[in-house]
């Protein structure tokens, strides 16, 4: 990707349903403990990949439900499609290599006729999850997907360090086949999976079969191999780490916005430290531009935000952040570019927000907001009213 100089810290290459999103999680729980984890600590120097079987346009549907974060690349249709950064640019030499000797109306006609069909084209079978049967090109599929992308990064001299594939089902055992990947199977793989696993790696030790499901898995495997840091913001006690030297720029956004949801839910306690935390976050002088337009002081909206504590006790609610991206401009002084996002009885709303921070200068190790902007992000989601704080 343009925006790393270098090769990627750690690069990880996930199916999405049941492996990076589980179903069965009605909270999201797993899926924003990754989240938080990978914002805070991975989003600057590393490369996140979706591969899956959906569509593009089922793809766009999961996202409108699901708080998911934005990939650096997203491979779609069981490795038949690959597009690049948030606008999804096609990669078209991938494509051109697939259209080699393919014919997709003969396929639909052929296929038309099963159980009969006799494959008579240069295609491959991929049977997954006990119901869904895809008829690719030879050359497609999430491994030679994989391959292909690891290719274009060698020869741009940005083979990512780290290599982490994951996934549940039978259209991802090409993943795990890769040269030189670290792979994880979530707790809750099928059955042709873990039958792919007897039979073909049973004895590799790059390829982890989790005891967590889902995107724990996926954290899970982190740890394990040792790519990089396994403790996601969200599993720490202490949450009032926000404001403190000791955290990136990148991570400061992270744990106030945890904080900030776990204070509505009031699964933090109102407590006079806690108090003087929110309110000694930002500069006197510092302004906050709502997304409707409107200017105040920065601590009026942390003072109400003091006044909502517990206003979300009970009530499905969530935030978390995408896209973290943090400059020094100055010394000691970092621009913070994100979308924050709330999900909120099953809706969301997302604001693209811009945050200035420095080190205090009554308090030489901890952080100070000094100005903040927030815009509707269009086509996510938009709430015009005066209680969207922060």
């Amino acid at each position: 990707m343009d925006r790393l100089h270098g090769p990627a810290r750690l690069m990880i290459v996930s199916d999405l349903d049941q492996t990076m999103v589980d179903h069965n999680d009605c909270e999201n729980l797993s899926l924003l403990r990754f989240n938080a984890l990978w914002e805070a600590e991975y989003r600057q120097d590393s490369l996140l990949v979706f591969s899956s079987g959906r569509s593009f346009i089922s793809y766009e549907h999961l996202r409108d439900k699901k708080p998911l974060l934005s990939p650096d690349i997203t491979v779609m249709s069981v490795g038949t499609e690959i597009a690049y950064g948030e606008s999804m640019v096609p990669d078209d030499d991938w494509k051109q290599s697939l259209d080699k000797n393919w014919n997709r109306d003969i396929v639909l006609e052929e296929t038309s006729k099963f159980p009969e069909l006799t494959p008579q084209l240069d295609a491959k079978t991929i049977y997954s999850g006990g119901e869904a049967l895809d008829v690719l090109p030879e050359g497609a599929g999430k491994g030679r997907a994989l391959s292909y992308l690891l290719n274009k990064f060698k020869v741009e001299g940005k083979r990512p360090n780290n290599i982490l594939v994951c996934g549940d089902s039978g259209n991802d055992a090409e993943l795990f086949s890769v040269p030189e990947v670290h792979g994880v199977m979530v707790s809750n793989a099928m059955e042709e999976l873990l039958q792919w696993r007897e039979e073909n790696a049973k004895s590799n030790s790059k390829i982890l079969l989790a005891t967590e499901r889902g995107a724990a898995g996926i954290i899970q495997a982190i740890g394990n191999f040792g790519l990089g840091s396994s403790i996601s913001p969200r599993d720490r006690v202490d949450l009032s780490e926000f404001g403190s030297k000791t955290l990136h720029p990148d991570h400061e956004i992270v744990m106030f916005y945890l904080f900030y949801e776990k204070w509505r839910k009031a699964e933090v306690e109102k407590t006079e430290q806690s108090l003087h935390k929110l309110k000694s976050l930002c500069h006197s002088m510092a302004i906050f531009v709502h997304p409707s337009g409107v200017k105040r002081p920065l601590k009026h909206s942390i003072d109400d935000v003091v006044m909502l504590h517990g206003d979300k006790k009970g009530k499905p609610f969530s935030v978390w952040v995408d896209q973290v991206y943090s400059a020094e401009i100055a010394s000691n002084t970092w621009l913070v570019k994100f979308y924050k996002w709330e999900l909120c009885d099953e809706e969301k709303y997302c604001c693209l927000t811009t945050v200035l921070l420095s080190l205090k200068t009554e308090e030489p190790d901890g952080l100070m907001w000094l100005h903040m902007h927030q815009t509707w992000l269009e086509g996510r989601g938009t709430k015009e009213s005066s209680t969207w704080l922060l």
